[in-house]
């Protein structure tokens, strides 16, 4: 049966916010794009298909799908009829509270290795999840849940986040460059800047850009531009002051952007995600 085209976002009643998604696809295509959280999603019904950090995969009917944070991936259907999902979004910081349990206080970010998986009892305690949100359930309670199942995830799927290896030291120096992208990604740069930045020459920068993040300088700004906009829509700044802040071109492309990568508009995502305030 074919279901309507959306996506409605949501921020869980547990540690400080974790974003959760429900969304049923047909037509949308996911552009390259990145997440500053992980994804942790079940198919509900149809398929997905999806490039995560230049290799191609399938997710069928109840297989959960991992993606790192920061991993660039896309996403489309893989049926006629689309595809169903439900995801939530856990940041580094939100794993940081389980590895110090687990492994005696050291902060060791997760890395999943499998993009795919079939773990019926996991795909069956983030189906709780979901539904418990959706009954409002008490922030122990969802706490709790929340827990449990990145606990779970951390000790059956993952393993320390991988350091890649860099024999000639350019890792280090597109690391400033990155480091800028990320704090100013309302600045409209230069490549020749950013070549500065990095002290490597145009074409090389380029080239080990790409070769260790993915993602062309200029995607790489649209991605950060796109974790700012989604804060500032959060704190209910207007989507056409957000996308001036944001240093996109204007407000259509920023929508044009936006909905590239989650799939929804600025203007749904910000009235169905608002933030959860800590009353104790």
């Amino acid at each position: 049966m074919k279901q309507k085209e959306k996506a409605d976002f949501e921020i869980a009643n547990a540690f400080d916010g974790i974003e959760v998604v429900n969304a049923n696809y047909t037509k949308q295509t996911f552009s390259k794009h990145v997440h500053e959280g992980y994804t942790i999603g079940v198919i509900e019904y149809g398929a997905q298909r999806f490039d995560r950090s230049g290799a191609s995969h399938l997710a069928g009917k109840n297989s959960i799908i991992l993606v790192n944070a920061d991993d660039v991936h896309t996403g489309e259907s893989a049926t006629t009829t689309g595809w169903g999902y439900k995801a939530m979004y856990p940041t580094p910081e939100h794993f940081a509270h389980i590895s110090t349990d687990l492994y005696n206080g050291k902060n060791l970010t997760p890395y999943f290795h499998s993009s795919v998986v079939e773990d019926p009892q996991l795909a069956q305690q983030l189906r709780l999840i979901f539904s418990q949100m959706e009954m409002n359930s008490s922030k122990l309670l969802m706490e709790t849940l929340f827990y449990a199942t990145l606990m779970s995830l951390t000790l059956r799927h993952s393993s320390p986040a991988d350091t890649p290896s860099d024999r000639s030291g350019s890792i280090n120096k597109l690391l400033l460059a990155k480091e800028f992208l990320d704090c100013y990604p309302e600045e409209d740069i230069s490549l020749a800047r950013l070549s500065e930045i990095s002290g490597l020459s145009k074409f090389h920068f380029i080239r080990q850009f790409n070769k260790y993040f993915h993602l062309a300088p200029h995607s790489y700004q649209i991605q950060v531009r796109l974790k700012k906009a989604k804060a500032l829509l959060k704190l209910g700044i207007k989507p056409s002051q957000v996308s001036i802040d944001c240093g996109f071109y204007d407000q259509s492309h920023f929508t044009h952007h936006f909905k590239k990568a989650l799939g929804t508009t600025p203007s749904r995502f910000q009235k169905q995600a608002i933030i959860y305030k800590n009353t104790d």
